[in-house]
């Protein structure tokens, strides 16, 4: 046994080998040693012939997939080895195969998978400074292939498909690729493959025998070398591991990442699309709030929405189209919802299917969720909108399907396939006799006893069992006389005799084979079905993908009614136009509807860069990333949260939203900041979005205001960018730039004091602040006062020695300069500060008017307009 083990172990050195010994499964040596550490189990020793017993570790055979789960998730490959044949039959030793090996990528047991989420492997060719690319689920058989030509690109793609496991030829690790970071901080799995998975030839042929097809025109990849290579390769990988034809990954599907918005993995975190920053919870994220979605395929669909927004308008608006209509026919789309309620994961069941691992349960859940499909289509009959029509032809009720599970599979069979109780009464005429033979066994043996009584005369005859001969009737001695002559002597006992008779022999035929021979035949029925079922795979996949998509549409219909999202019209001017826009996620997390809605303009022409200026806290970064989140909201198909949007496509949101050293890499957190910003303006273009926030922060003042000035003038140049931009900073001088630059304007946040504290009115106003209240925040935030009031002297300080050389020639000027104030605060037009309907100005009107002009010096005069203009514009 032990020689039939080192001899699988050496084919499969690379894995953990769980090796079938009757109810366990046993790891040895090396591989018990990692399993017992890993899994937290006893490690015991087997004596092998070995000088010194062998490692040795086992875990139950039917709780396998919690211990599977615990070492894949870990990265480890798993080959599970199994008893081929009946123990009972075989001569030898019992033959074992390896009949699959799980990797990260490439685990099926849905209980360890998030049904929300898809588990992808990716597999990565790098040859000649270009990348093929080919992505996998085989839990749902989607199969995607494409070519990249950057290194930026490829990240792009890994942050988007999060691959648990990557097989990739030995070249990509030579590509220059952090393989560390994406193993330790993404988590992912990485295995260079022999050099004989990427053989032309083998790839070709591959993909070729898989899809049927004499050549790879048909599927797409005629012109797709590096791209044909790793989606063969990758069908290769597959097929070794699996073991399975792979039936369920039937169509190979070409994409281009131009098709989607490109998110890089920076704006993906700061803008908490599908998890938190911190907590890294979906909770507090924009999929949190737009997914109500009512099925696990539905849950995966939108998520694929949130991460790859759209860039074509006519799919946008398709989009669109079909969410306005289910939200305006509420009554229709809280059917279909119900509906959809019950309806298991039917792309991971039908991928059990054909690979033949799905138990009855599943079929039960796969025939009550057809069920409701009849019903959701006939709701779909109506609608009007093309995608919602598109979704009515798509889905197939399965009629024929629902119908067959439900003849032949019990309601509530068990989970076993083997071991019977599976097949209904009634579906199969030899499964009733056999079941009746054997319910109703003891009851044919009385009944042929009680017979045989009368027929013969003798009254204690009795029909006995044992192992060693099977039923017999029994008559003792004394009754021997009458026995007739068609019982045949099977054994004499010394007070009894032991007869059988061809109806008994009959009998005992039926009953002692019943069992086996049920559970046998069940067994082969219940295959039929499944097989049936698995025919029809491309019908099944085509009926998921429609419910999928259908229960998103409704999940954002019912998201735009219950938060008073609008439809947002979306242009190709370049024309960002959001009135009152809320942040999706923060609206969400502040009680009694107290968020403050803003507006946000911006265009290709004068409004191309926005300059925003207050102090932390007041709301800058929530307004920013709002405005990058209702854009990307209304690509993906989404209503928005404001009163009105006209959304101008981007090809591109880039988001620089503070930073954090990476210190095992050797960089500063102004480091990390300008490798941000360095790849924002090398990859941007005129059409995307730009959100910064406090570039330059992490160095000297002088130095880091050099470069935000340098990164605006940058970008504001559409020879050189172009791009639409909103940009937050602490460094007021940037505020000159409105006037120097002509399609840059000055925000700010508006702030009202009462004495030394401040109130924070979440609201942008045009104009720029110059102060920064950091003294005020740091109150707040709990600085303690010796800190704070310390803090006070020293700005004052700092302000009178700054201001002192600036007014000297102001003091000296006398009358003249007296005459000069006194016309620029009649020329001061109050009504500009008026600003919204939260701010108080009579206070200020009031000592205005009551000023003595006369009797102030021309240095008064000047301090005291600069502190009236500073309280009116809620700064001072």
């Amino acid at each position: 046994m032990m020689k039939q083990y080192m001899q699988t172990k050496e084919e499969y050195k690379d894995c953990i080998l769980f090796y079938r010994l009757g109810d366990f499964y046993e790891m040895f040596f090396d591989d018990a040693l990692t399993a017992s550490k890993e899994l937290e189990i006893t490690l015991t020793g087997k004596n092998c012939g070995l000088e010194e017993r062998a490692p040795m570790c086992g875990i139950p055979y039917h709780a396998v997939d919690s211990y599977l789960n615990r070492l894949v998730s870990k990265g480890y490959k798993v080959a599970i080895c199994e008893q081929v044949e009946d123990p009972k039959t075989a001569k030898g030793i019992v033959k074992r195969e390896v009949i699959r090996v799980v990797t990260p990528g490439t685990n099926l047991d849905t209980q360890g998978l998030d049904e929300t989420k898809n588990n992808y492997i990716m597999c990565i060719v790098y040859m000649a400074d270009r990348y093929g690319l080919s992505v996998a689920d085989v839990t749902t058989g989607e199969y995607l292939v494409t070519e990249l030509d950057s290194q930026t690109k490829l990240m792009d793609e890994l942050y988007k498909f999060m691959p648990s496991e990557i097989v990739c030829n030995e070249a990509f690790y030579m590509s220059g690729l952090d393989l560390d970071d994406l193993k330790n901080r993404l988590h992912m799995a990485i295995y260079s493959l022999e050099t004989w998975y990427f053989d032309d030839a083998l790839c070709r042929e591959t993909l070729q025998e898989h899809f049927k097809v004499a050549s790879l025109e048909g599927i797409g990849l005629s012109d797709y070398e590096c791209g044909m290579i790793a989606s063969g390769a990758l069908l290769k990988y597959l097929e070794e591991t699996q073991k399975n034809s792979l039936s369920h990954m039937s169509r190979l599907t070409r994409y281009a990442t131009g098709n989607y918005m490109v998110l890089d993995s920076a704006t993906r975190r700061n803008l908490e699309l599908v998890e938190t920053l911190r907590e890294k919870q979906k909770r507090g994220s924009l999929l949190w709030v737009l997914d109500k979605t009512k099925t696990a395929m539905g849950a995966r669909t939108l998520r694929k929405y949130v991460e790859q927004p759209l860039i074509d308008k006519e799919s946008i608006v398709k989009r669109l189209d079909a969410v306005a209509e289910l939200k305006d026919n509420a009554i229709c789309r809280e059917e279909i919802r119900e509906y959809l309620n019950p309806v298991y994961d039917l792309e991971r069941l039908v991928g059990k299917i054909t690979y033949q691992s799905a138990n009855p349960r599943d079929l039960i859940a796969f025939q009550s969720s057809l069920s409701m499909l009849p019903s959701v289509k006939c709701i779909l009959k109506d609608m009007e909108s093309d995608l919602l029509k598109e979704i009515y032809e798509e889905l197939d009720p399965l009629e024929e399907l629902c119908d067959l599970v439900g003849r032949a599979i019990q309601e509530e069979p068990p989970l076993a396939m083997k071991e019977g109780g599976i097949i209904k009464d009634g579906y199969n005429e030899e499964v009733d006799r056999l079941r009746k033979a054997k319910s109703e066994g003891k009851n044919w043996l009385a009944d042929l006893e009680t017979k045989e009584r009368e027929k013969t005369g003798i009254k204690n005859l009795r029909i006995r069992y044992n192992k060693v001969f099977g039923y017999y009737l029994e008559v003792t001695n004394s009754f021997k006389d009458l026995v007739p002559d068609y019982y045949t002597r099977k054994q004499t006992l010394a007070n009894a005799e032991r007869y059988i008779i061809p109806e008994l022999k009959e009998l005992e035929d039926t009953i002692l084979g019943a069992e086996d021979k049920l559970c046998a035949l069940e067994y082969e029925l219940y295959c039929e079905v499944r097989n049936t079922i698995a025919a029809e795979l491309t019908r099944i996949q085509r009926t998921a993908k429609a419910v999928a998509k259908l229960d998103v549409i409704a999940s954002l219909a019912l998201v735009a009614e219950r938060n008073n999202y609008v439809r947002p019209k979306i242009n190709e001017k370049g024309v960002i136009d959001i009135r009152d826009g809320r942040h999706p996620v923060v609206e969400k997390m502040i009680p009694n509807d107290m968020f403050i809605a803003n507006d946000t303009y911006l265009d290709d022409k004068k409004q191309r860069i926005s300059i925003i200026t207050g102090p932390n806290m007041a709301g800058k970064s929530t307004y920013m990333r709002q405005a990058a989140l209702i854009v990307l909201m209304a690509q993906l198909g989404s209503f928005v949260p404001a009163s009105s949007a006209n959304i101008g496509l981007v090809d591109r949101i880039f988001t620089r939203v503070g930073a954090s050293d990476d210190l095992a890499s050797g960089q500063s957190t102004f480091m990390v900041e300008m490798n941000e910003v360095a790849n924002i303006l090398r990859n941007a273009t005129s059409k995307s979005l730009l959100i910064l926030d406090e570039i330059g922060r992490g160095t000297s003042t002088f130095d880091g205001l050099s470069i935000a000035w340098a990164v605006v003038e940058y970008i504001s140049n559409s020879k050189l960018l172009g791009a639409k931009t909103l940009f937050a900073t602490h460094y007021h001088e940037l505020t000159e730039l409105e006037g120097k630059i002509s399609n840059v304007n000055n925000y700010c946040i508006a702030v009202k004091e009462k004495g030394d504290d401040i109130v924070f009115l979440r609201k942008i106003v045009k104009g720029g602040a110059d102060k920064s209240y950091g003294i005020q925040v740091a109150k707040l935030a709990g600085v303690p006062d010796p800190v704070i009031n310390r803090a006070k002297e020293i700005v004052e300080e700092l302000v009178t020695a700054d201001i002192t050389g600036k007014v000297k020639d102001i003091a000296v000027q006398g009358s003249e300069t007296k005459k000069k104030t006194q016309k620029k605060l009649d020329e001061v037009d109050l009504t500009q500060f008026s600003l919204f309907d939260t701010v108080k100005d009579d206070d200020v009107l009031n000592e205005l008017k009551e000023l003595d002009i006369s009797h102030m010096t021309p240095m008064d005069a000047m301090n005291k307009l600069y502190q009236l203009q500073n309280k009116l514009r809620n700064r001072w």
